[in-house]
């Protein structure tokens, strides 16, 4: 990953879900493409989200909006948001804002 690239987001769709593999930091620059990826997946129709956070070094603010209105958003349209394997920064401000529910077991 280069110094100006913020996150790398990959994605792998499958029938009514996908799973993104997410790395870096979810901040402020980065927030709105997640947003974009997210969202589209569900217009795109797919109900499951599953998000790997196992290599995002911060989570900012910014980046709790995102997945909460993503999380709002997929129970919504009858589906689910789900976190994979929280890196401990993610877990950490996760619980500090009572979201942990939101961790795959």
């Amino acid at each position: 990953m280069k110094d100006n690239e913020e996150l790398e987001i990959h994605e792998d769709r499958s029938p009514g879900a996908v799973k993104f593999t997410l790395k870096g930091r979810v901040n402020a620059a980065s927030a709105d493409s997640l947003l974009y990826k997210l969202e589209t997946a569900i217009e795109d129709g797919h109900k499951n989200i599953l998000v790997n956070m196992a290599r995002i070094e911060y989570l900012s603010s910014v980046g709790i909006r995102v997945i909460l209105k993503i999380y709002k958003k997929a129970a919504e349209t009858g589906g689910s948001f789900k976190i994979e394997s929280p890196s401990d920064n993610v877990k950490n401000v996760l619980g500090m804002v009572a979201l942990k529910e939101m961790m795959a077991e």
